[in-house]
C-alpha cells in the first residue's frame, strides 16, 4: 500500500504567503503570462499558482488560450502549448485604482492650468518614452525578427500583455491590458500619441479600432505589411 509522503512545512504554508490577490497584481503588472512564468515571479511553486489561477478562472477574473510563443526557442517543448493566462475586464476592475485617481487628478490640474495644449504635450512626453522602449527592444533583436512581433514581447514587458495576429495586409497587434485604462477614459490624448509611437517606431501608418479606455475588451492596432525597415534602424555589425 503506497503511503503519499506529508507536504513540507515550505509548501503547506505557501497557500497563506501568496494569495490571488498576489497572483492578479502580477498579471497586471507584467501581462499575460503562464503560470510557470508567475510562479517563478512571486517565488513559490507552480502549483500553488495554478490553484489560484483555476479559482480565479471559474470566478471570471482571468481567462487562459492556449498559444505558442513567437519564433524559434531552442528550450521549448514539443507538444501541446502552455496555457497562458490573462486578466479579464472584471479582473481589472478588482484591483486598487489609487494609482489611477493621483494620475487622473494630475492630468486634471495639467488641463485646468494648461488647457488641452497642456494635456497633449504631456500625452506626447509619455508616448515619447513608450516609443524609447520599443526601439530599443528592436535595436536588441535580430535583424531577420518580425519587427511587430518584438513590438509586441517589448509592449508585454512594459505591462501591456501584447499579442500579434495575422490580418488581411498586416498584422493585428492586441494589447489585454492598458495600464492608464481609466485615465485615457478621461484623456483620449494618451491613446492617441500612444498609437502615433507605435507608427513612427514602426515606420507605418498605423490604424487603432478599439481600446480598453473606450469600452472595448481589448486595444487593437492594424498595422500594415511594409517592405521598408521601420524608422527605428537596428544595427547589423
Amino acid at each position: 500500500m503506497k503511503i503519499d509522503a506529508a507536504p513540507t512545512p515550505e509548501l503547506a504554508r505557501e497557500p497563506d504567503l501568496v494569495g490571488r490577490d498576489a497572483v492578479t497584481r502580477c498579471l497586471m503588472v507584467h501581462g499575460a503570462a503562464t503560470a510557470t512564468a508567475v510562479a517563478d515571479r512571486l517565488g513559490v511553486s507552480s502549483t500553488v499558482v495554478r490553484r489560484h489561477l483555476e479559482h480565479l478562472l471559474a470566478a471570471g477574473l482571468v481567462e487562459a488560450r492556449e498559444r505558442p510563443p513567437y519564433g524559434p526557442s531552442p528550450t521549448r517543448r514539443r507538444g501541446r502549448p502552455a496555457r497562458v493566462f490573462a486578466l479579464t475586464a472584471s479582473g481589472r476592475e478588482t484591483l486598487p485604482a489609487a494609482y489611477d485617481t493621483l494620475a487622473l487628478a494630475a492630468l486634471q490640474h495639467v488641463a485646468d492650468r494648461e488647457g488641452s495644449e497642456g494635456v497633449r504635450a504631456f500625452a506626447r512626453a509619455r508616448a515619447a518614452e513608450l516609443e524609447t522602449a520599443l526601439a530599443r527592444g528592436l535595436d536588441a533583436g535580430r535583424p531577420d525578427d518580425d519587427p511587430v512581433a518584438v513590438v509586441a514581447a517589448a509592449l508585454s514587458e512594459l505591462g501591456f500583455a501584447a499579442s500579434v495576429d495575422p490580418a488581411p495586409g498586416g498584422h493585428q497587434l492586441c494589447q489585454h491590458h492598458c495600464p492608464v485604462a481609466h485615465v485615457a477614459e478621461e484623456f483620449p490624448e494618451l491613446c492617441e500619441a500612444e498609437t502615433e509611437a507605435l507608427g513612427h517606431v514602426l515606420g507605418r501608418h498605423v490604424q487603432r479600432l478599439a481600446t480598453i479606455a473606450h469600452g472595448d475588451g481589448v486595444c487593437t492596432t492594424v498595422i500594415p505589411s511594409a517592405p521598408s525597415a521601420p524608422s527605428s534602424q537596428r544595427s547589423t555589425t
